[in-house]
């Protein structure tokens, strides 16, 4: 672990408009169709980069969370698309239904995550991933169980964060693989001071050199997709207690660039009229939610220029306003 002698970023809290950027642009697909068949669709697209033994990385929830991606739509997946893949997650670093592997499970069994096998990446250990170029961190800790797997297929509920302003595929990452005690407390914890004593900047900064040390180890056999649906400003860890949804359901995103996939997501939400977006903008905002985008782009983990490629009108290429032209105010 490096010293906290260094400093974090700054900027988190502005949104970078798409013509102040530069570089090269990376393929996003894109779908409104938000369904089990939809997100088979959209899978096809980056199905490529997946061999071998495949991990299912997404946020399976606390008990009756209200928000998390539909099972129907993982099962049918799985059944259809990657027979044999296995559901990970990592215990929880706060006390509740998902503290222990124990109590994990038996939420898992509440949620209905019964048709594939869910594997806590923790339940026998930890192992230490390098975390190439960063400044917080030489190495993350993560569940031992990783290692275990050839691919990753980072499944996300996009969604807003108490403390990243947004969840995207950086959050389901970072967090969720960085074990329950060791890895997520390098990231959220400051020595001597309280559990969740590191916020801003400097958190999305930790958060995301988590992320960069589960990327690097999978190199080119990982691959991302954000469900924008549901889009509390609450995490699936809040659960029932999740703020309610006033955001719009927008589609799902995929692509085999990270950066990528979460900027078009944000792009997107950005893209909403100023009242749709309200709730989950001021989120990202006020949390400096920003600088996971600016800091992936540092340390070289994707593009936040992008193609936007519309697989509902035979994957031609269009902007962002164009993808939300006809989104409906969200009704449950």
């Amino acid at each position: 672990m490096k010293s906290n002698a260094v400093q974090p970023g700054t900027g988190g809290e502005r949104y970078l408009p798409y013509a102040e950027r530069k570089g090269a642009e990376s393929d996003v697909w894109f779908t409104r169709d938000l369904s089990a068949q939809g997100l088979q669709t959209i899978f096809a697209k980056v199905a490529s980069a997946l061999s071998g033994k495949v991990a299912i990385k997404l946020h399976t929830g606390e008990k009756n969370g209200p928000n998390i991606i539909p099972r129907p739509w993982v099962k049918a997946l799985i059944e259809q698309n990657l027979p044999g893949a296995s559901i990970v997650e990592t215990n929880a670093y706060y006390e509740g239904d998902r503290y222990t592997t124990e109590q994990h499970r038996k939420t898992l069994k509440v949620n209905g995550w019964t048709f594939a096998p869910v594997d806590i990446l923790d339940e026998h250990g930890t192992a230490m991933l390098p975390v190439k170029g960063g400044k917080w961190f030489t190495e993350m800790s993560v569940g031992k169980g990783l290692l275990a797997y050839d691919s990753l297929l980072a499944l996300t509920h996009f969604k807003g964060h108490v403390m990243g302003g947004f969840g995207g595929s950086d959050k389901n990452i970072g967090i969720g693989c960085a074990d329950g005690r060791i890895g997520k407390a390098m990231i959220h914890t400051r020595k001597g001071e309280g559990q969740w004593s590191i916020s801003g900047e400097e958190f999305m900064e930790r958060m995301t050199e988590s992320t960069k040390s589960v990327v690097d180890h999978f190199a080119t056999k990982i691959a991302f997709i954000n469900v924008l649906r549901n889009m509390s400003v609450s995490c699936d860890c809040e659960g029932v207690a999740a703020a309610p949804v006033v955001t719009p359901n927008i589609g799902i995103v995929a692509s085999l660039d990270i950066l990528a996939a979460d900027q078009a997501s944000v792009d997107l939400v950005m893209a909403l009229s100023a009242k749709d977006r309200a709730a989950l903008a001021e989120r990202m905002s006020s949390r400096h939610g920003f600088r996971q985008l600016s800091y992936m782009k540092e340390l070289g983990m994707g593009n936040d220029r992008y193609r936007l490629l519309d697989l509902d009108h035979g994957g031609k290429p269009i902007e962002v306003k164009e993808a939300v032209a006809d989104v409906k105010p969200f009704s449950a």
